[in-house]
């Protein structure tokens, strides 16, 4: 994804995850929050420790960062949003993780579909 796509600095994750709403699923957790502005969708993807070692966390990071890039056009604009990953996301195939983020991009409205 592009930097204009991106959520970067930690207070603008802590920004998401306080003043917006949360979807979740077995998989992942979906913050969502409206932006002042019409401007892009920003994504952000967290990971925590217990998901497993640092090889582990990348890579269900980049996972999820795939799925959101590809489905990316069909978003809505002016939402960021954080995805955290959980446990159970490191012992599955990319095919689960992608239903897991469209499911949850449904449910949020920020996707139609």
């Amino acid at each position: 994804m592009r930097r204009e796509q991106r959520l970067g600095a930690d207070h603008e994750f802590l920004r998401v995850r306080r003043a917006g709403r949360s979807w979740a699923h077995p998989l992942l957790v979906l913050f969502a929050a409206r932006t002042a502005g019409s401007g892009p969708t920003r994504v952000g993807v967290t990971v925590g420790r217990r998901v497993g070692g640092a090889v582990v966390r990348n890579r269900a990071r980049r996972r999820v960062r795939e799925v959101v890039r590809l489905a990316y056009p069909a978003l809505c604009s002016g939402w960021d949003l954080v995805f955290v990953v959980r446990e159970g996301a490191a012992d599955v195939g990319g095919g689960e993780i992608a239903r897991a983020v469209h499911v949850l991009l449904r449910r949020s409205g920020v996707m139609g579909g």
